[in-house]
């Protein structure tokens, strides 16, 4: 019994919130892969556009909500996220005709275009703050546990819950239909077969005939849809806060460039590798331990870093991959 105890807070307190922080993660560094591979930039507005994005789907859901309309169990920002996606994806279409585009034009330095993004970071943060401001929101609706944890403790008779929130479970759903949408995609369209040939040799892409503005507009459409719906699951699973998605931009970078920055599996990987090493790093063993061992007790908490040092994992990680292995898990782009 006591084995079963440690798993199952293992489970509860280690392997389900970081598969769900892990799916997300990994949609965000897809995003920030796929600019990489076709635009041959880093994309540091990706955090801020993912806040966008999630703050036009929490004003959706506040107005389907004030009408009565919603999904029943499940949470109504789900039937605003199409909304979401629309207005984030002319964002940043717009975006790129007024900003980016003239970069492109002149066949800048990728290093420039990384700058200019940092300068487009901070006008969407200050957009995103007055449209929805600097509160902390929770606008999760319907039921709220998938497995509750009495419910578990009542039908196992073991000491230790299990919890499973909705928001964990539609994450992993919806993040994995996602993925297998784009990979659809990139592998089976015309279009995605065009982009994959723009990244891997965008001259000999022009003269095959591919239109490089339609190749640029879906990137920057994918890269938005990419980073709404990653931002509303993470709000969903937790809480928004525009400022947190800011911070969310150094695990995203760390997941996607210890995958293989612009391999598209390698950033899903990466995503999964950086959630668990947070978590299992800030996770306080204790519990586990003297569930294991019998008649022992531990004298601290057995936690390697407190919670509020989460960030310095995906910092760690980064550092190594970059001198170790610059070219990541699935032998992307050298960073």
């Amino acid at each position: 019994m006591e084995f079963l105890n440690a798993l199952v807070a293992i489970l509860n307190y280690v392997v389900v919130p970081a598969t769900a922080y892990g799916a997300q993660l990994a949609l965000g560094a897809l995003g920030v892969t796929l600019i990489y591979g076709i635009l041959r930039f880093s994309n540091f507005a990706h955090g801020d556009t993912m806040a966008f994005g999630t703050g036009i789907t929490i004003i959706v859901t506040w107005g389907l909500q004030a009408l009565g309309i919603g999904l029943g169990p499940l949470p109504t920002a789900l039937l605003a996220l199409p909304f979401g996606i629309a207005i984030t994806a002319a964002l940043v279409l717009a975006t790129d005709r007024v900003v980016y585009r003239y970069y492109r034009k002149v066949k800048t330095a990728p290093v420039i275009l990384t700058m200019v993004s940092v300068g487009v970071m901070f006008v969407m943060n200050g957009v995103t703050r007055l449209l929805i401001g600097v509160d902390e929101i929770q606008f999760a609706d319907g039921e709220r546990f998938v497995v509750a944890a009495r419910a578990f403790k009542a039908a196992t008779g073991l000491d230790e819950p299990l919890s499973i929130r909705t928001t964990q479970v539609i994450t992993v759903v919806v993040a994995g239909l996602v993925v297998w949408a784009l990979f659809w995609f990139l592998a089976r369209t015309r279009t995605g077969k065009s982009m994959r040939a723009f990244s891997d040799n965008e001259d000999l892409a022009l003269l095959s005939g591919i239109n490089p503005n339609r190749v640029v507009a879906v990137t920057w459409i994918i890269a938005a849809a990419l980073a709404t719906t990653a931002g509303t699951l993470y709000g969903l699973d937790k809480s928004f806060k525009a400022f947190n998605y800011f911070q969310l931009l150094l695990p995203i970078f760390a997941a996607a460039i210890v995958g293989g920055l612009g391999n598209p599996l390698g950033a899903i990987a990466g995503g999964f590798v950086i959630a668990f090493s947070e978590v299992g790093v800030t996770y306080a063993w204790k519990k586990v331990a003297t569930y294991l061992i019998p008649n022992w007790e531990a004298e601290g908490l057995m936690q390697l870093l407190s919670t509020e040092y989460k960030f310095a994992v995906s910092f760690a990680i980064l550092i190594i991959v970059l001198l170790f292995k610059p070219t990541g898990l699935f032998k992307g782009k050298s960073v």
